[in-house]
């Protein structure tokens, strides 16, 4: 074959135009480039191996299981009811609820989609009743949910790390401010298109629901409380975080709530499982697909060309950032990761760039991705939930996308924002 490298990339292509999963489309072009150039189609076990064998990816399954009990012991439901209580009558209420209720469960599960998912079962209805468009509900749900994976404790820098070798437990700390402004922006945004269509508030709950409100949902607010204490204070890692996370969200469905039977914990398990199985095999296949890159000698020659493109710093970001998002309308995050990283962390290195800073800036942009299509995982899941065509929803998505990337750009171009907290561990 002439030019591998070129082929790989062709292949991965043409599998994906054709509709083949990207798990697939990953792993096949890798093995494909492996047996026609001599690289050794032998090594692919050990590869795939070595790829999911970190232990800090050990992390990933327990914060998969504890974001699939806490949604089904409806954790979501009394944060929500507490939220809107206490918003009051400020334009668009019930959508600055669905950021608020967002923010607060992203500390529990850790994922978009399963955010998106707890959210909207709950959201969409609820706010197509009481007047909001069907498509405004939908892409507000879908975005919000990407929060997920910026407030810790966030999948996405569990890879994040396990790829580039950075704590994971200052990520997760990292990511507390940035989130708090992805959410401030989605607020702003809300409120402008609120003001403009004459989308009203609620009004305030009494002295006496908030507080049994409160109480119905002071177990969710703790568990946050309870994870990223844990991981600040040094008592436990990130690993044994989502393991106290499971045992937590257990002992409230079972003792507390009394709503988890065996037979739901059951199919938690299967659920979690599967999710499971589905993230692995990404990260599996990505990390073959990632191998080859550098072994070709493609990942070195990418590098080379953006430390030597252009001598303005700022600009550089700003490309590699618009890259990022172009790249997150059409592959899943999990995926860019692995294809990414090998490129960007000796652009990192070169320019002295915080690693933990620029993993909270990649994590941003992936976050955004998420809602853009083609490939949007947490609006194909909301527009599933409100059964609306996601050509429907798209000019609504980008709105949100749009006042995302506004806070992208404040975190991108002030780090202080992501490496103050971190600086104190």
């Amino acid at each position: 074959m002439t030019n591998p490298a070129i082929w790989l990339y062709l292949i991965f292509l043409l599998l994906l135009v054709c509709g083949v999963p990207i798990a697939v489309c990953l792993g096949l072009a890798a093995i494909l480039i492996m047996i026609t150039s001599g690289l050794g189609i032998q090594v692919f076990p050990t590869i795939v191996f070595a790829c999911i064998a970190k232990p800090s990816l050990v992390a990933i399954p327990f914060f998969i299981l504890a974001g699939v009990i806490f949604y089904r012991i409806g954790i979501a439901e009394r944060l929500i009811r507490l939220v809107k209580l206490m918003v009051g009558p400020i334009p668009g209420g019930l959508a600055v609820v669905t950021v608020l209720s967002a923010l607060i469960l992203g500390a529990n599960t850790g994922s978009g989609p399963a955010e998106t998912a707890a959210l909207g079962s709950v959201l969409i209805p609820g706010l197509t009743e009481a007047g909001y468009p069907k498509d405004f509900v939908t892409a507000l749900v879908a975005t919000s949910s990407g929060l997920a994976i910026i407030i810790p404790p966030s999948i996405g820098f569990i890879i994040y790390g396990a790829i580039t070798g950075t704590s994971i437990s200052k990520l997760f700390i990292a990511g507390i401010i940035p989130g708090l402004i992805l959410g401030c922006a989605l607020i702003c945004m809300i409120f402008y298109i609120s003001c403009r269509r004459g989308y009203k508030g609620e009004s305030f709950g009494s002295f006496i629901e908030i507080l049994q409100a409160f109480k119905d949902a002071i177990w969710a607010l703790l568990a946050p409380v309870l994870i990223l204490g844990g991981i600040y204070l040094g008592i436990f890692t990130p690993t044994e975080a989502g393991a106290v996370a499971v045992i937590y969200g257990l002992l409230v469905g079972f003792l507390i709530y009394r709503n988890l039977t065996l037979p739901t914990f059951y199919m938690i398990l299967v659920e979690s499982a599967v999710t499971n199985a589905v993230v692995m095999l990404i990260v599996a296949l990505a990390g073959v697909f990632g191998w080859t890159n550098v072994t070709l000698g493609i990942i070195e020659r990418i590098s080379q060309f953006l430390v030597t493109s252009t001598p303005n710093v700022p600009l550089l970001l700003f490309l590699i950032v618009f890259g990022l998002l172009v790249a997150g309308t059409i592959m899943d995050p999990v995926t860019l990761y692995f294809i990414t990283l090998p490129i960007l962390m000796p652009v990192v290195h070169k320019f002295q760039w915080n690693p933990i800073w620029f993993g909270v800036v990649v994590t941003i942009a992936l976050a955004i991705g998420q809602v853009t299509p083609p490939v949007a995982v947490n609006l194909y899941v909301a527009c599933k939930i409100a059964d609306i065509s996601i050509e429907e929803v798209t000019p609504e998505s980008f709105r949100f996308a749009f006042a995302a990337f506004l806070g992208l750009l404040i975190v991108l171009y002030v780090p202080i924002l992501a490496t103050w907290l971190p600086s104190f561990m």
